[in-house]
């Protein structure tokens, strides 16, 4: 199976901008809790990249707060990327939020209160 240039950068991508997040943390003021970067989008030009985090932060001000600040270093963080990526140009950054692990968070409970019940169990309450 062929694996694209940017299916490959995009795994680096999402790798660094994580780590530099991490690290860089108290030089970015705002960004608090736990952010994770879940996927990075490159575009074919290598000009423009979509960066999906999900942020768990006290409560969802707080979390909003976070998101800002987020937006606010992209250049930061894109500078910082300049200095590990050994790359012509260095894509800008744009952060969406991605809620699809408080979806699934979500789901979970509704499954967890579905009470299941077979054939045979319902056979030995008409009993």
């Amino acid at each position: 199976m062929k694996v694209s240039r940017t299916s490959r950068l995009n795994g680096e991508y999402q790798k660094e901008i994580s780590e530099i997040i991490r690290l860089q943390k108290d030089r970015m003021p705002g960004v608090k809790g736990l952010v994770s970067v879940t996927e990075v989008d490159v575009a074919p030009d290598l000009k423009t990249a979509i960066v999906y985090v999900s942020i768990y932060g006290v409560s969802e001000a707080e979390t909003k707060q976070c998101f800002a600040a987020l937006q606010e270093s992209a250049g930061f963080i894109r500078h910082q990327l300049a200095q590990v990526m050994r790359m012509r140009t260095v894509p800008a950054l744009t952060f969406r939020t991605d809620s699809s692990m408080t979806y699934g968070a979500k789901m979970d409970e509704l499954f967890k209160t579905i009470t299941y019940s077979t054939p045979v169990e319902e056979e030995n309450k008409e009993d």
